[in-house]
């Protein structure tokens, strides 16, 4: 598996594998044929059909400049986001790469062995860091550290910066999501509206979903987050450590180590299935965002290594078969609310682990299994692509009001 430096990265929204996958590869591009003058690139698939309300056309241009966008839904490619660059020399002499964007800002070119990052991790699977962590007295963080080397916690303190800082900014900002749902931010109203008499779980629901709104409508926004696996389900984890941190009153050590922890758990469905939505619906994106949150939160607590199995294990279970299916194509539209939902799932299964995870069956080798099997049985259409589901019934509902006016 890979260092946790190419699952938690930093970079802008809204869509990490619609805007932080594209950039990366168009800047890569560009460095490697600096003779180039001109561009085009071609989006397939995911990319195509989502790609304006993901604003891939937009961070395209801003990174290569002179270069002509063009949208082509074709699906029957290796993989669905998929993008060809074509540059252009003065002499017109052409350079063309292929490239995959896999989801969480990673990206592939066809034909390149050399673009593969090392592996860190000996284990890859959450039984063999078990039974290494037991055998070593090993926890989850401990086991980070001793395979990434010290350097590791310096980086995960620019994460917890970053993501601390994009929940303070979220619940500050008001106005207008950009595009073209009008959609207004809700993330300062739920941390302020106290209601008369509130009870207690009004409340943690009410602060919880707060930061989780405030940290996606960041992102909605074009601004800076980490993927926590993803861009769009970047709300969790940060909400869920926030939380916490505040209530229990934890020192930033232990958030780290709850990072770390969540790391783990993140990086074996990205080594053994896949954070994409578009490969595998949005199971494998908020999905895996609350599994990585339960798994921090029990490392706030420091339950045993078989409850952090279980307290990620059945967060990932009941997203099984979770649609991608963003309205208009905007990271907006149900990812924004499915972010605050999913943030307090997390601590429901992190309680439900205090009293069941030395009876459960299910392991969460076996739901990262599952998932990714179910991921490849979903239709296309519920698969980023905003022409199914929830995007599909808003546009007959858009098209009737039209009519009626």
């Amino acid at each position: 598996m890979k260092s946790l430096r190419e699952l938690y990265k930093i970079g802008y929204g809204p869509s990490s594998s619609h805007t932080m996958g594209p950039q990366k590869a168009c800047v890569l591009f560009r460095r490697a044929h600096p003779d180039a003058v001109r561009f085009k690139v071609t989006l397939y698939g995911s990319l195509a059909l989502t790609g304006r309300g993901h604003l891939t056309d937009v961070v395209i241009q801003e990174t290569l400049q002179d270069v002509e966008v063009r949208f082509d839904p074709s699906y029957i490619l290796a993989h669905p986001n998929t993008l060809d660059i074509v540059g252009i020399a003065q002499d017109d002499s052409e350079y063309r790469w292929r490239v995959y964007s896999v989801g969480g800002g990673s990206i592939k070119i066809e034909g390149d062995d050399d673009d593969v990052t090392p592996d860190v991790y000996p284990h890859h699977t959450f039984e063999a860091i078990k039974a290494y962590c037991k055998d070593q007295g090993l926890r989850l963080h401990e086991y980070v550290e001793r395979f990434e080397g010290p350097d590791i916690w310096n980086y995960l303190a620019h994460v917890y910066k970053t993501m601390n800082d994009c929940v303070t900014r979220g619940l500050k900002a008001e106005g207008t999501l950009p595009g073209e749902l009008g959609i207004s931010r809700k993330a300062k109203m739920l941390l302020s509206g106290v209601l008369p008499h509130e009870p207690q779980d009004i409340t943690e629901s009410r602060t919880v979903s707060a930061y989780a709104y405030a940290v996606s409508e960041e992102n909605a926004s074009g601004h800076t987050v980490v993927t926590a696996p993803t861009c769009g389900s970047c709300g969790v984890v940060p909400a869920v450590m926030r939380y916490l941190k505040n209530r229990r009153r934890l020192t930033v050590k232990k958030c780290l180590e709850g990072l770390a922890t969540a790391g783990i758990v993140g990086n074996l469905i990205k080594h053994n299935a896949s954070i994409s939505g578009a490969i595998a619906g949005c199971q494998a994106e908020v999905g895996a965002a609350v599994a990585m949150a339960a798994a921090l939160a029990a490392e706030f607590d420091g339950l045993s290594l078989n409850a952090i199995d279980y307290a990620a294990e059945v967060s990932l279970e009941h997203h099984l078969g979770l649609t991608c299916d963003p309205v208009l194509g905007y990271v907006q539209i149900p990812c924004i609310e499915r972010n605050a939902v999913g943030a307090l799932r997390a601590i429901d299964a992190c309680g439900l682990a205090y009293f069941l995870a030395e009876s459960h069956r299910i392991t969460l080798d076996m739901v990262i299994e599952t998932m990714y099997q179910t991921g490849k049985d979903i239709h296309h259409k519920y698969r980023e692509t905003a022409i199914g589901g929830l995007a599909e019934e808003y546009l007959k509902q858009f098209r009737k009001g039209k009519e009626g006016e």
